[in-house]
């Protein structure tokens, strides 16, 4: 395939981080020497790894082998992407929720959203639809189905931010500009001028975080006498039966509401 054929989408680009300059410069200097081994792959002319090594191609004019899959769709392909990445590299905690609910979003999309409209679904059933989605991911990478359905939210919310600004987009992402949960759910909920102009400053790198509104210290004691006493009773459910995962989650789960309530002092 000629090199100006191939299909560079957006959304997709987005889940090909870019790779740090140390480790950029020993796969450019390798492929000048070695040619470019790995090939591209491809869907349907779309680029879905090898951004990095199609880059360097094009910079030195070196041939390249490209390989098409097929998938059954493009929610399919980009979970395959995000498979592929997750399993490739080490990310931040940022990329990490990104990918999750990322890969959240189009499982729900393919097991429902092209059957019915939302219209035409009964609550019961749009519910059970996410509880099991949220599991099923839940257990795939050892976190609790809350942290999926607020992994969700963020890439929706990460997403707001990449039509306004894809390098903005890019830099949260990278860990390079600090945002949190709060501040993104408030932005996304207000006027369209303040996204585009958080998102302009970001992308500029003069953004800068608010701290938390800081939390009254009885319901903290609340918070954390509930979250406690809800863990102490999964401690006691994996002495007596021993199951190990049901237990790994619980435990994530109780240090995830840690992090939370940690954030508000």
């Amino acid at each position: 395939m000629d090199i100006q054929d191939i299909i560079i989408d957006e959304e997709f680009s987005l889940l090909l981080p870019a790779l740090d300059k140390t480790i950029y410069a020993m796969l450019e200097e390798s492929i000048l020497e070695h040619g470019c081994r790995d090939p591209l792959i491809l869907w349907n002319g779309i680029l879905i790894d090898g951004n990095n090594r199609l880059e360097i191609c094009r910079k030195h004019e070196i041939p390249f082998n490209t390989v098409n899959m097929e998938f059954s769709g493009r929610d399919a392909a980009l979970i395959w992407i995000i498979g592929t990445q997750i399993s490739r590299r080490n990310m931040n905690p940022y990329q990490l929720s990104y990918y999750r609910g990322m890969h959240y979003n189009a499982v729900k999309r393919m097991r429902g959203g092209d059957q019915k409209s939302a219209e035409q679904k009964s609550k019961g059933q749009n519910d059970l639809l996410i509880e099991t989605t949220s599991t099923s991911l839940a257990g795939q990478y050892n976190v609790s189905p809350k942290t999926i359905a607020r992994d969700a939210q963020f890439a929706d919310a990460i997403n707001v931010i990449g039509k306004a600004s894809p390098d903005a987009q890019r830099n949260i992402l990278a860990g390079k500009t600090r945002i949190s949960r709060k501040a993104l759910k408030e932005l996304i909920s207000g006027p369209e001028d303040e996204v585009v102009s958080v998102a302009a400053r970001i992308e500029e790198g003069t953004y800068t975080k608010s701290k938390p509104e800081p939390v009254e210290a009885p319901f903290l004691e609340k918070e954390f006498k509930k979250a406690t006493e809800g863990f102490y009773c999964e401690v006691s459910n994996y002495s007596r039966d021993g199951d190990a995962e049901a237990f790994r989650q619980a435990y994530r789960a109780y240090m995830e509401t840690l992090e939370e309530m940690f954030g508000h002092i």
